[in-house]
């Protein structure tokens, strides 16, 4: 399973109607995620650039690609980000990897 960050911000519309008709929006996410194959691990409203912020582990890129395209062509969302998020497990080989690519930056 891969980890992912996703961000949502709502419409003004979407907001209106949630706050005429309050409603756990987690569980449908949750539904959708379990049908693709993955979970949400954790769902929390944030003040910023987003006002939701999920944490899902999810089979594959193109799972997470599939949720996220079926919440943003939903309409109620004005922006859906997704972050492929890595372990530190993760990271300590993608750096062991980066010394064997043989990269050298431009002017070295």
């Amino acid at each position: 399973m891969a980890t992912y960050l996703l961000e949502v911000s709502y419409t003004s519309a979407a907001m209106a109607a949630l706050v005429s008709n309050p409603q756990d929006r987690a569980q449908v996410v949750s539904k959708a995620a379990k049908k693709l194959g993955g979970k949400v691990s954790g769902v929390w409203f944030a003040f910023g650039d987003s006002d939701v912020i999920g944490i899902l582990d999810m089979p594959d890129n193109t799972s997470m690609a599939a949720l996220a395209l079926a919440i943003g062509a939903g309409g109620a969302c004005s922006k859906v980000k997704t972050t492929a998020l890595l372990s530190v497990s993760e990271a300590m080989s993608a750096m062991e990897k980066a010394s064997t690519t043989g990269y050298k930056p431009a002017g070295s």
